[in-house]
């Protein structure tokens, strides 16, 4: 793994010797007024105060992650990066004796808009997923506003939920960070802001004219060294897929336009031509446009990392398995851009199992893992194997009975008539078939016995794994309606106790 990363995330030893690539006082300062600022646009300057105090001190550095704007919190896997990244500041703050400030980068230069737009609630027997009717412009989501359909989005999943005792706070709380006209950046930070600002959370983003201009040199550098950019990600990508498979193709330009009509457009190139769908620059313009106005330019996958490197002193970052992958394509770029390669921890990777439903896993024969199968085979396996009578054998058996009975049969009418041996055949054949819908109607009939048990299947797998894994694709207001608004603090203190273990996938009883 030394050929991609730079640091073992589980070696204590190299965590001591973690190094941190400098960051000027100047733009510490800068950055710091920036982020006030952007807190202001945002409506969370007061709760972020602290935060930015700590921050402010020059010794102090940062562990961060990030993900998209994702309606709702997105799904519960963003609550588990969020989670690691402030139990790792407070471990390392220890370790170093240094100040270490948890870090949320917002992912606000992003377009996709329908990546963000929906969420899973689990049901008895499916998960459920409710998508905001809203349609995105291409511009960045963060530029983007909650639309008056977030309304009907809101009664949606009320009626997936059960009203509990902790109902009236969840709502409380999602509908004020999600109100018509906040911008969809607003509402996600305002969301998280309420979940973690007591444990220190610092909300991050790039995408307001204050933090771009701090970074234009880094736009402008991937323009001017473009080639060894490329090269440097093209030549890593290359070692990568002799071991694993590269995550993210990679391209001649890591820089978007953010055109006032077509929105965010990818930036191409050809030699020294630069090209942004049928706009046309030559490098010297286009330095020229970035120096003047780098809010109109946004990062890829690739350069989103420099510019959080850039800006904030990194002692490392909590990513998802995907990042995990095209980090690992970055090694060779931090230099180009005369920086340190942070430690890149795996996030927290978990599956919440509630009361009722480890109840009656007991009642059933199949480890947690079988229930990431297809429900149609977890239904045939386990009526299979419910059934006391061998009905497989038995007609097994039968079947061969038959075909030991034919040939006394069958040389008898060959004498008689051998045009008739095709007939016979037939006839066996038949009777074959015969037994093979006698054998589904009999295990059809088993099925309808069994079908409390087989309700129990699919009610664990709408659980466990609805949709894929469970992190992936339901969303923690599902928990936060059931166990209380404050469960992700609670899972989060339960980690500080005991150690986190970051190498394994943990199942969590509720």
């Amino acid at each position: 793994m030394s050929d991609f990363f730079v640091t073992n995330p589980f070696s204590e030893e190299d965590l001591s010797k973690i190094r941190v690539s400098g960051q000027s006082k100047k733009l510490r300062g800068e950055f710091v007024q920036a982020l006030k600022k952007y807190h202001e646009v945002l409506g969370i300057a007061d709760s972020q105060s602290s935060q930015l105090e700590k921050f402010s001190n020059p010794d102090c550095l940062a562990v961060v992650t990030g993900q998209q704007l994702g309606v709702y919190g997105g799904p519960l896997f963003t609550i588990y990066k969020t989670i690691t990244t402030i139990v790792l500041a407070k471990k390392l703050e220890k370790k170093l004796n240094k100040p270490v400030v948890p870090v949320f980068w917002l992912a606000d230069e992003d377009h996709d808009f329908e990546e963000i737009a929906s969420i899973g609630i689990p049901g008895q027997d499916s998960l459920h997923k409710i998508s905001l009717q809203q349609e995105g412009n291409g511009h960045p989501v963060s530029d983007q506003f909650v639309m008056g359909s977030i309304r009907d989005f809101a009664d949606e999943v009320k009626n997936e939920l059960f009203d509990t005792d902790f109902s009236e706070d969840l709502w409380s709380i999602l509908n004020k960070c999600y109100q018509e006209g906040f911008s969809h950046v607003e509402a996600f930070a305002k969301l998280m802001n309420s979940i973690f600002s007591e444990e220190g959370l610092l909300i991050v983003g790039s995408n307001f004219d204050a933090l771009k201009e701090l970074v234009k040199d880094v736009f402008i550098k991937s323009i001017t060294d473009a080639d060894s950019i490329q090269n440097a990600l093209e030549n890593q990508s290359v070692k990568l897929e002799e071991e694993f498979h590269r995550q993210v193709i990679v391209g001649e330009s890591n820089l978007f336009l953010i055109d006032e009509e077509k929105g965010r457009v990818k930036l191409d190139r050809n030699g020294k031509v630069w090209n942004a769908g049928d706009l046309t620059f030559d490098e010297g313009k286009l330095i020229s446009m970035i120096d003047s106005n780098p809010s109109k330019f946004s990062p890829n996958v690739f350069l989103r990392p420099v510019v959080q490197d850039v800006l904030i002193p990194n002692l490392g970052y909590v990513a998802g398995p995907g990042e995990l992958a095209y980090y690992a394509q970055m090694k060779e770029l931090y230099p180009v851009f005369e920086l340190e390669m942070p430690t890149i921890f795996p996030r927290l990777s978990a599956t919440l199992i509630e009361n009722g439903i480890e109840r009656i896993m007991t009642k059933l024969p199949f480890e947690m893992c079988s229930y990431n199968q297809r429900i149609e085979d977890l239904e045939a396996t386990y009526v299979a194997h419910s059934n006391s009578n061998d009905v497989d054998g038995l007609f097994r058996e039968w079947k061969e009975k038959l075909e030991e009975t034919v040939d006394g049969p069958l040389s008898q009418i060959k004498t008689i008539d051998p045009t008739l041996e095709g007939m016979v055949g037939k006839v066996v054949s038949s009777f074959s078939n015969e037994l093979d819908k006698l054998k589904g109607r009999v295990f059809r009939s088993i099925k309808q016995q069994e079908q409390t048990q087989l309700n129990r299947i699919a009610r664990i797998k709408s659980q466990l794994f609805p949709d894929g894994l469970q992190e992936r694709s339901v969303s923690p207001v599902y928990f936060m309606n059931k166990y209380g608004t404050d469960i992700w603090i609670k899972l989060l203190k339960d980690f500080e106790d005991d150690e986190i273990d970051l190498s394994t996938h943990h199942i969590i009883k509720l």
